[in-house]
């Protein structure tokens, strides 16, 4: 994009906005990670709990499926909203005052813009899929992207200093918003809507936290000048976004235009179960190591190195964690969601699986903006998008066990296209890459090794109730702990590295002695 040539309303005095901040010098990066791990697992703790209220008491496959209808359409559009603008908060060398007010216009007006779209797009969907249920939902969901554009920068520069301690409160915040929300007025008798005003005051409280934790920064007066670099991350990011938004949303807006509610409700209980589930254990630190690797790329030392590190503990934590989703889908539905719920569980059996894939190359869409290699990226990702958006058409007419089949499908051919792309980037070598996978491999069948053995010995998956399959998960950490150590996985080293850091920042020790 051609540099733009506008001039801010108050060029002769620049606005004051509050100054980014350096990361703190204690804030080491596992520490970060730590943080962001307990707000991950706060957030999960919550959301997960109030599924499982909602789903056994209050909201049943239909109207979760009506609801997961509208959500899709909507964040189809809505996820253009942030525009770049956190990975460029993040990823800017210096960033001055006036080039973080700049992002915050340009965020301001571009994701107000993206609001105002999702809402009148409300009435064609519901038109499309023949429901008027569907508008209110719809614009519920739609309204509350308006408190979104306010809240992107103001986190961002939380991220940008490692302050995680405040991302943590505007996580479990907004959760705790959601999860009040939702339940209350599922009581009430809401159904659907129900879930969309627990949405709505999730980013209405995300808004509010944020500002608090950043100081109140408001964009006010606009400020475009000097705008083209964002302009140029924003059209690369709205293409990537677009893709996700698609790959990640067209199940159930295909789902729901083919076959019907309830099946959306059910793919949509499986899906978001094993990707909550992920998130639970290894997408909370993703956000961590973007401004992590922006320190190493500036220092000019080699990112192969720590990326293989990543890779390992990416993969030592979530293979074990969905592979062992993957063997309890049927006994977890029944136990947590009822009896109702039980033909989601070979949709989870399979949507897990194809999560060990994606987990498998993490960063793979931050790296490449961080080092240049926008174009590569966009190719794959629309490569691959519309191989999703393929596999899930052709699927479909077959039923939703092959939906689910297909995302394990897709994300074979994700690891394809992008495993030759991140080592060209990043300089490591195939035989490196090759032992962190077969050490996490194993470490994943000494996990599950429990659990499929208890199916031989002791109860099959239909019979296996709560005693078999807790005392087997913790059987199968005992053993892949072991694992880990024995076979000198470099997940061991960062798990007990971490657990120091931890330990050493609690206030264990008295500062003065005892009097005699």
């Amino acid at each position: 994009s051609h540099e733009q040539r506008c001039m801010s309303t108050a060029a002769d005095t620049p606005p004051q906005v509050p100054q980014p901040q350096m990361p703190p010098p204690q804030m080491s990066v596992r520490t970060a990670a730590a943080w962001a791990l307990v707000s991950q697992y706060t957030s999960f703790a919550i959301q997960f709990l109030t599924s499982v209220v909602l789903a056994r008491w209050f909201i049943t496959p239909a109207e979760l499926g009506l609801f997961s209808i509208a959500f899709a359409a909507v964040t189809i559009v809505a996820f253009l909203q942030d525009f770049g603008v956190t990975r460029y908060v993040n990823g800017e060398r210096d960033l001055t005052p006036e080039k973080l007010h700049m992002a915050f216009t340009v965020s301001v007006a571009f994701a107000w813009g993206i609001a105002i779209l999702t809402i009148l797009s409300a009435k064609p969907i519901a038109l499309f899929y023949g429901d008027p249920r569907l508008l209110p939902i719809t614009l519920v969901i739609a309204c509350s992207y308006l408190a979104v554009p306010l809240a992107i920068v103001p986190q961002a520069t939380c991220q940008r200093r490692m302050d995680y301690k405040s991302n943590t409160m505007i996580e479990v915040g907004s959760s705790i918003a959601n999860a009040a929300t939702a339940v209350t007025l599922a009581v009430l008798g809401y159904g659907a809507l129900a879930l969309a005003w627990g949405a709505f005051a999730q980013q209405a409280a995300r808004l509010v936290v944020s500002q608090w934790r950043a100081g109140l920064m408001l964009p006010w007066p606009l400020r475009v000048q000097g705008a083209a670099p964002v302009l140029k991350l924003g059209g690369t990011n709205s293409v990537l976004a677009t893709c996700y938004s698609i790959t990640g949303r067209a199940p159930e807006l295909v789902i729901g235009r083919l076959i019907d509610n309830t099946a959306v409700g059910l793919f949509t209980r499986a899906s978001g179960l094993a990707l909550q589930l992920r998130l639970l254990v290894a997408g909370a630190v993703t956000g961590v190591f973007y401004p992590a690797f922006r320190q190493v790329r500036d220092s000019g030392q080699p990112l192969g190195p720590p990326y293989l590190r990543v890779v390992a503990a990416y993969t030592g934590v979530t293979w074990p964690a969905m592979a062992g989703i993957a063997v309890l889908s049927e006994p977890l539905v029944n136990l947590l969601y009822g009896p109702k719920w039980l033909a989601a569980a070979p949709l989870l059996g399979w949507v897990a699986l194809s999560q060990l894939c994606y987990v498998s190359l993490p960063l793979n869409g931050d790296l490449p903006l961080l080092l240049d290699r926008m174009k590569g990226l966009i190719h794959r990702n629309i490569v691959e998008t519309v191989m999703s958006v393929l596999l899930i058409a052709l699927t479909a007419p077959f039923g939703l066990i092959w939906v689910a089949i297909s995302r394990f499908a897709h994300g074979l051919f994700w690891v394809m296209i992008y495993a030759p792309f991140m080592r060209g980037m990043l300089d490591f070598r195939w035989r490196d890459l090759f032992q962190i996978y077969a050490r996490s491999l194993l470490a994943t069948l000494a996990a599950v090794g429990p659990l499929l053995a208890s199916y031989v010995f002791w109860h099959g998956p239909a019979e296996t109730g709560f005693g078999q399959a807790a005392s087997m998960v913790s059987a199968g950490i005992a053993l892949w702990l072991a694992t880990l150590w024995a076979i000198g996985h470099p997940l061991f080293a960062e798990v007990t590295a971490m657990l120091g850091e931890i330990l050493a920042a609690l206030p264990l020790r008295r500062k003065t002695p005892l009097p005699r």
